[in-house]
């Protein structure tokens, strides 16, 4: 299963440079080890004239893999989960680029 998510600039590139291999999220789509999420760049501090959402969505984006799970409320906040996450593939709509990025598991 693919989750698609939005994540903040900031955000996205730390995920993308491989500086972040987590994501914290609510746990409201029955998250799985082994599952994917795709980040999809969203700034919503763009206001320049854009009055349709999905026009806040930068073209960026990139899909993980999960590879771990934290949901212990000793750790966690009810209701949310760390997840661990290993990066598959990232493309650039801006660009016209496609850069293949595998983990060092590769993608199952």
């Amino acid at each position: 299963m693919i989750h698609a998510l939005k994540i903040k600039p900031k955000f996205f590139e730390a995920a993308v440079s491989g500086k972040k291999t987590f994501e914290v999220r609510r746990n409201d789509r029955n998250f799985r080890e082994g599952s994917f999420i795709a980040l999809n760049e969203y700034d919503n501090e763009i206001m320049d004239g854009i009055t349709n959402e999905s026009e806040r969505y930068t073209g960026r984006s990139a899909l993980f893999r999960i590879s771990y799970i934290l949901d212990n409320t000793e750790y966690c906040k009810e209701g949310y989960v760390v997840l661990g996450i290993k990066p598959c593939f990232i493309e650039s709509e801006r660009s016209g680029e496609i850069t293949t990025n595998y983990g060092q598991e590769g993608v199952q």
